[in-house]
């Protein structure tokens, strides 16, 4: 079951470690980093149907930001 709490030590200081990552990427080299860092976690989690869940719910959440 996929956990939307949170769950993050630090949430304010992940965030910021996130968006400072990106600092001085080009657009296409921010979104290359995203979609590494997707891929590397969904690695660590390792549970298809988990992350299958979790496309689904970040995807919602992405139509509803129009």
């Amino acid at each position: 079951m996929l956990n939307t709490e949170l769950n993050i030590a630090k949430a304010d200081d992940f965030y910021a470690h996130l968006i400072e990552s990106h600092e001085g990427l080009s657009t296409s080299q921010s979104h290359a980093m995203n979609a590494a860092l997707v891929l590397i976690l969904s690695n660590h989690v390792g549970d298809l149907e988990l992350i299958k869940e979790a496309i689904a719910h970040a995807r919602r959440t992405a139509e509803l930001s129009d």
